[in-house]
């Protein structure tokens, strides 16, 4: 695989932006790991190659247990999973994956039950930032791993 173009190279203000946004996220009410499992089931639902690698490395650096990570694929019928995760699982998923007839009421009500308005919110754009990136990384062809030493994700010892 090869990277068609440079996206950071050809519109650095742009991705300058949404790099200032992603890391706005940090400061988000949703805790790092469930931010971790969200980018990796988007990126798994969106075939981004580059962000599923990135972001199981980036998991590992920060404890996240390997058979949880092999199980975000399959986190329905998982057992590793809180009653918190597999809520913001299942937004990250309606968000990604949105029907003809957009989010279901019942997933709503069920997400509710987990996650404050708040937390709502903030999974939301959480989930937007993913996407954003998926599709630059997917039409781009972003190579995996091609990045690793400039993020310190050879420090991961996945490469």
């Amino acid at each position: 695989m090869t990277q068609r173009i440079d996206y950071q190279k050809q519109s650095p203000e742009l991705f300058k932006k949404l790099l200032a946004f992603s890391m706005a996220l940090n400061e988000s009410a949703i805790e790092q790991p469930i931010r971790h499992l969200v980018d990796i089931r988007a990126s798994q639902i969106n075939g981004c190659a580059f962000c599923v690698d990135m972001h199981v490395k980036e998991a590992t650096m920060h404890g996240e247990r390997p058979l949880r990570l092999h199980h975000v694929a399959i986190w329905r019928e998982s057992t590793l999973f809180s009653a918190r995760e597999r809520a913001a699982l299942e937004w990250t998923e309606a968000l990604t994956r949105i029907s003809a007839d957009g989010v279901p009421d019942e997933v709503y009500e069920r997400v509710r039950t987990q996650l404050s308005e708040k937390e709502l919110s903030d999974l939301t754009f959480i989930v937007m930032s993913i996407n954003a990136w998926n599709r630059v990384s997917v039409g781009f062809r972003v190579v995996p791993g091609s990045y690793d030493k400039a993020f310190g994700l050879d420090k991961s010892g996945l490469s």
